[in-house]
């Protein structure tokens, strides 16, 4: 098992930047592929970017591609989301995630473990 806690969050402009980090308890967190995801109010969650076990493979939705970057440090036990050029369709509450496997998906349902959330607010 892993427990996830999430921070970083907050108000920024838009175009400004936030880091989020996503530290992991328990369990071995390089066994893990990990992925961000983000719900907005009264929208479903949406997949933003995963990571694979080892780091060195990455996919973004096409959203965000160009714009956040996802990354971990596996002797740190954390996981990041880079930010830049935020906009207001951005605002939302990131959840991190963890699949207890080497495979990598988009899904929300493959995932077995769910951090509380951080709200991110974009203003105009």
């Amino acid at each position: 098992q892993v427990q996830l806690a999430e921070s970083g969050g907050g108000l920024v402009q838009a175009g400004g930047s936030l880091r989020l980090s996503c530290a992991a308890y328990g369990r071995a967190f390089s066994s893990y592929s990990m992925a961000w995801f983000r719900q907005a109010p009264g929208k479903e969650r949406d997949f933003v970017a995963i990571i694979s076990m080892s780091g060195g493979n990455t996919y973004y939705s096409d959203s965000v591609k160009g714009r956040f970057t996802i990354s971990r440090d596996n002797a740190k036990n954390t996981l990041y989301l880079q930010m830049n050029s935020l906009k207001p369709e951005d605002t939302a509450v990131y959840f991190c995630a963890a699949a207890d496997t080497y495979q990598m998906s988009s899904a929300s349902r493959f995932y077995d473990y769910w951090g509380q959330g951080t709200q991110v607010t974009v203003s105009s």
